[in-house]
């Protein structure tokens, strides 16, 4: 595939820095993307290394403004994308405002990087998306309705894309894990819970599995566990 960039779009939350350091390791620069409220000098601290970029990644213009920046500083060959929220509810008591943004974050912010990014990856030849899903997008067994629902909506995405990108050299997968081992996470949860949790590590060492030349796979959404 050759050197280019590799783009890890929510690359500053509790998986991002792990997504970060396995992108890092395949050898290409690393732009970090960030949100606009993102504080630059933290970005920089968190990893000096990146080049970091803030934008609203639910903004289409916002990201096409993005994404004109990024192709000043090269070649993108990986679009990671890590964006995401979280909301629990039964479809019974979940407000239209939490439904729109778990769509907001969850399947409209991996929709336009990855629109920018197909675009280009198929001028290059090749290239590989990598989306961060989730196991309650599989499983749909209930209880955080809008979030699952988002999340397998995601996973639709990264379906139909990789179809319509057959032929090209460009890969879209996705990866499905548990409750990740975030800081975030581990405020509510129990002992038991923590226990099987999923470390960042290991969903980073999944998304830089799909990256590595040697073994394209398109189409895929793997669990993580």
């Amino acid at each position: 595939m050759g050197l280019g960039l590799s783009v890890v779009c929510g690359a500053s939350g509790g998986l991002g820095p792990a997504v970060l350091d396995a992108m890092a390791a395949l050898g290409d620069p690393v732009v970090g993307v960030a949100s606009p409220r993102s504080d630059p000098e933290k970005l920089a601290a968190l990893r000096s290394d990146v080049q970091w970029l803030r934008a609203d990644l639910s903004d289409p213009d916002a990201v096409e403004a993005l994404w004109r920046t990024i192709d000043t500083l090269g070649e993108v060959r990986r679009l990671v994308n890590v964006t995401g929220g979280f909301a629990g509810g039964r479809v019974v008591e979940t407000s239209p405002r939490v439904v729109r943004e778990m769509l907001r974050v969850n399947l409209e912010t991996a929709w336009w990087s990855s629109r920018e990014a197909a675009r280009r990856m198929t001028g290059l030849g090749g290239g590989m998306i990598v989306n961060v899903g989730s196991a309650a997008g599989v499983e749909l067994r209930g209880g955080a309705a809008a979030y699952a629902v988002s999340k397998a909506a995601l996973h639709a995405l990264t379906e139909v894309l990789s179809n319509e990108l057959k032929g090209t050299g460009v890969g879209v997968n996705a990866v499905a894990p548990g409750t990740i081992d975030t800081p975030a996470n581990r405020a509510w949860m129990s002992a038991a819970e923590l226990a099987k949790a999923v470390s960042p590590e290991r969903v980073a060492d999944a998304i830089a599995g799909f990256c590595k030349d040697r073994d394209f796979v398109t189409g895929r959404v793997a669990q993580v566990v």
